[in-house]
C-alpha cells in the first residue's frame, strides 16, 4: 500500500477525529438516559456501556475486504462502524427498551437495524445492531455521523467474547469440534436468557402482589 501523504494523513486525521465527535454526542445521551434510569426510575436496563473507535488498519482492512481504494471519502461512505458502542443489559426485554429510547432521540436517526437476538447468525451469534446518523457540529460546519450501537445482554456478551478469543487464536479457522461446541453454547445462553426473563418476571408479580395488599 502506498504510503499517505501529508494531506492524506490530515484528511485521516479528520476522520478519526469527526468519528470520536459523533461518538462523544451518543455517549452523552446515553450517559443522561442512564442517569435519568439510575436515579429517577426504579429499574435502570443499561448494565454497562463500552465505546471505541477503530483504528486505521481495521478501516484500511475493511475497506479492502469490499474491494475499495483506501481514501477517506470511502471510509465516510462505506464504513458505517468506525465509531461504535456496546450496551450490555440484563434481560432481552431491555434491548428493545433501549432501541426505542434511541429511536425516540429527536436528532437521531435509524439508518438500519439487525436483529439477531431474534434470528441469530448460523454460529449461535445474539445481538441487535443499529447504525444511527447524528450531526456534530464544529465552529463553521457540521456533519452527519454513523455510529453503530450493539446491544446485548450479559450473558450474550460472554458467549460473543468467548467466540472472538478462540476465533483470534486460530485466526477465524477454529476446529469444526469447537465451532460446534461453541454453537450448543449459544443455545444454552438463550435458555439462561429465557429463564432470567421468567424469574424476573415472577419477581416483578409476586412484589406487585404484595404491594396491592398494603
Amino acid at each position: 500500500m502506498q504510503q499517505p501523504s501529508i494531506k492524506e494523513l490530515k484528511e485521516w486525521r479528520n476522520v478519526m477525529l469527526m468519528h470520536r465527535f459523533a461518538l462523544e454526542e451518543v455517549n452523552t445521551k446515553l450517559k443522561i438516559l442512564n442517569d435519568e434510569f439510575q436515579f429517577i426510575h426504579d429499574y435502570n436496563p443499561m448494565e454497562h456501556l463500552k465505546s471505541r473507535v477503530k483504528s486505521f488498519e481495521s478501516i484500511t482492512t475493511k475497506l479492502e475486504r469490499k474491494g475499495l481504494d483506501i481514501t477517506p471519502e470511502n471510509a465516510y461512505a462505506h464504513v458505517r462502524d468506525i465509531a461504535g458502542i456496546r450496551i450490555t443489559c440484563s434481560f432481552v426485554s431491555d434491548i428493545y427498551k433501549i432501541y426505542e429510547m434511541l429511536a425516540n432521540q429527536d436528532d437521531m436517526t435509524i439508518l438500519n437495524v439487525k436483529d439477531y437476538v431474534e434470528n441469530p447468525k448460523p454460529n449461535g451469534y445474539r445481538s441487535f445492531h443499529l447504525i444511527c446518523e447524528v450531526p456534530v457540529f464544529l465552529t463553521n460546519t457540521s456533519r452527519k455521523m454513523c455510529v453503530e450501537i450493539q446491544i446485548r445482554t450479559v450473558a450474550m456478551d460472554f458467549w460473543a467474547s468467548l467466540e472472538h478469543k478462540i476465533y483470534y487464536k486460530y485466526k477465524s479457522t477454529a476446529p469444526a469440534h469447537l465451532t460446534q461446541e461453541l454453537y450448543e453454547a449459544a443455545a444454552i445462553i438463550q435458555h439462561l436468557d429465557d429463564k432470567m426473563k421468567y424469574l424476573n418476571d415472577e419477581i416483578d408479580q409476586y412484589k406487585n402482589e404484595v404491594e396491592g395488599k398494603e
